[in-house]
């Protein structure tokens, strides 16, 4: 699985295709959606428009949880919809009721090949714990709000413990249609900017090349071709132990979603 994709998010279809070409161009090889986002198939038109081979692309998308009673039809439904044979990575997208019998149908759809790895999103240790009781796949990756100012620490030996790789959704902070959410509080951050001067890189460069040293998979998601490159271009510096260290310090357990 690589380690930074794009979150399609908030996107409209046409918005969501572009994002995702401009991404596959740029070098990207992780696209994660989302049945409830509605830009399923726009990912999948996107992903067939790139001319890039299929095996080559991690797709990630959810159930939601209206889903969760029928599952195993909704998982073909979404092959439909993205147009593929296979999908890299699915995800129940929040706990809820019939959650239990929704992982067992993904572990079936596994089973079957009609899927790679399974996980979980928005799940915490209750929620997590509720799962491995009744899991012959432990999740692959657990995805939850994770940026410098709410890092997980607590999570995140759990979930190394049954080999579940954090991925971050909001790796920035996060932003909604209206404009509000972190990302703006995080890139003012002294510390951030601090350190994005020292290198010649923007917070949002600095901000995820945090994340890839600190294990976590990130997917910032963005309609903007220049910040969609941005956001890649962290594979040519690295950060201190001592910068590390200091951004590790901004953990407040804040985050700026509500659920």
């Amino acid at each position: 699985m690589p380690i930074v994709g794009i979150g399609v998010f908030m996107l409209d279809n046409e918005k969501a295709e572009a994002s995702v070409l401009a991404a596959l161009k740029d070098g990207y090889r992780l696209i994660d959606t989302a049945h409830i986002y509605g830009n399923e198939a726009a990912v999948g038109r996107a992903i067939r428009k790139s001319g890039i081979p299929r095996d080559q692309i991690f797709l990630t998308t959810k159930l939601w949880t209206a889903d969760f009673p029928n599952a195993a039809a909704e998982i073909d439904v979404m092959l439909k919809r993205l147009d593929t044979d296979y999908i890299d990575l699915v995800l129940l997208h929040h706990p809820a009721p019939h959650d239990a019998e929704a992982y067992k149908a993904m572990e079936a759809a596994v089973a079957a090949g009609k899927i790679r790895s399974i996980g979980l999103s928005n799940y915490y240790e209750k929620e997590f714990a509720d799962i491995l009781r009744v899991a012959s796949i432990p999740p692959a990756v657990v995805q939850n709000e994770t940026h410098p100012y709410n890092q997980w620490r607590s999570l995140k030996p759990l979930f190394d413990r049954h080999g579940t790789v954090l991925e971050a959704w909001y790796p920035l902070g996060g932003r909604d249609r209206y404009g509000r959410g972190g990302t703006q509080t995080l890139f003012a951050d002294p510390v951030i900017a601090a350190i994005a001067r020292a290198h010649g890189k923007t917070p949002a460069q600095i901000i995820l090349r945090w994340h890839l040293q600190d294990g976590n998979v990130a997917i910032p998601g963005s309609s903007n071709p220049r910040h969609i490159r941005e956001n890649i271009d962290i594979f040519d510096f690295s950060l201190s132990d001592d910068e590390m260290a200091q951004i590790r310090a901004l953990d407040k357990q804040q985050r700026f979603s509500t659920f």
